[in-house]
């Protein structure tokens, strides 16, 4: 199924012989540690109204334990990117620049969608869109200068760039913001981001992720406070050539 397809490229690029060691619930994030050591993070999504797939994910191959990202369980598929992300975010992947989301975007004269009130909260700011002719900002939660997020059927084919939060995926609406924004430039950013070139397949121009590189002091962090995990990663930015 074409709705399918973002979450089975990700599978597909899974390892065999990788293990989930662990997981860390933090406020706002959550972590995996895998058995080589590598560390992958989601933004934390609450929501446990329907069963689990697993009764746990740790100490199952991350192969198996990939198929939670199509759980309906929130805090199963939260854990289940984070892992996947631990793979495809690695030191090693050799895709590590410190840019930002946008850098070398034109924005321009440009109609802009936003999936996630990010301005404030990322490398992004409303200077930053000032040159746009028109922003429109859409999250599920309310927030001032937000649209609801079911805003994004009429907003989105209007747009001809869109930024998407990588935790779009956790909750299943990334497929269907992909179909809305096939005719704009596509981005995806944040630390939720999965960094797979595969993706890049589907419509997407740019992802903008992040690589930790401070596991220890990172997984410390996340639990004692709502914090960004940016001060302990580096960006890792896949972009169409």
């Amino acid at each position: 199924m074409a709705d399918t397809l973002y979450y089975e490229i990700l599978r597909e690029g899974l390892p065999g012989e990788l293990r989930i060691k662990n997981f860390v619930h933090g406020v706002s994030w959550t972590a995996a540690v895998l058995s080589d050591g590598s560390v992958g993070v989601a933004m934390h999504t609450t929501g446990e109204t329907v069963p689990r797939m697993f009764d746990t994910l740790v100490g199952r191959p991350l192969k198996e334990a990939g198929q939670a990202l199509m759980s309906w369980n929130m805090e199963e598929a939260t854990e289940a990117l984070a892992a996947v992300n631990a793979w495809y975010n690695r030191p090693d992947c050799g895709f590590v620049s410190e840019v930002k989301t946008l850098d070398g975007v034109d924005l321009h004269g440009r109609t802009v969608g936003m999936i996630g009130m990010m301005i404030g909260h990322s490398n992004m700011t409303a200077e930053d869109f000032a040159c746009a002719k028109q922003l429109y900002i859409m999250d599920r939660e309310e927030k001032p200068g937000a649209l609801p997020d079911s805003a994004c059927e009429f907003y989105l084919p209007l747009c001809d760039l869109v930024i998407i939060t990588g935790s779009a995926a956790i909750n299943k609406t990334m497929p269907r913001l992909l179909e809305l924004s096939r005719h704009a430039q596509v981005i995806l950013t944040g630390p939720s981001v999965s960094c797979c070139p595969a993706l890049l397949g589907l419509g997407i121009d740019r992802m903008h992720g992040r690589v930790i590189t401070q596991p220890e002091a990172m997984l410390r962090a996340i639990v004692e406070k709502r914090t960004s995990v940016n001060a302990y990663s580096v960006s890792y930015l896949v972009d169409k050539r």
